[in-house]
């Protein structure tokens, strides 16, 4: 609709009052407007999802820790039993 076809032979065509088409086009715009924007729930689930990700590389570095120092204590044993 958009700059092909004047409003007012839109209406004649289907028998309406131009408003209507002005309203209806105002409505769609506000909606469409709506449909974009953030919900009040978005920031909390944001939020959320950061949390969980601070915890679980939080995790990942405890998991790493323990892991770097079974390793050390594997060399040591294989050290003293003459292994390495």
């Amino acid at each position: 609709m958009a700059g092909k076809e004047a409003v007012s032979d839109l209406a004649g065509e289907l028998k309406i009052q131009p408003i209507l088409i002005h309203l209806w086009v105002k409505q769609v715009l506000e909606l469409v407007e709506r449909a974009f924007e953030k919900s009040p729930g978005h920031h909390r689930a944001t939020q959320a999802k950061d949390q969980r990700i601070g915890q679980l590389e939080a995790k990942i570095v405890q998991k790493n820790e323990v892991i770097a120092e079974l390793m050390e204590e594997n060399v040591r044993a294989k050290k003293a039993t003459g292994g390495l």
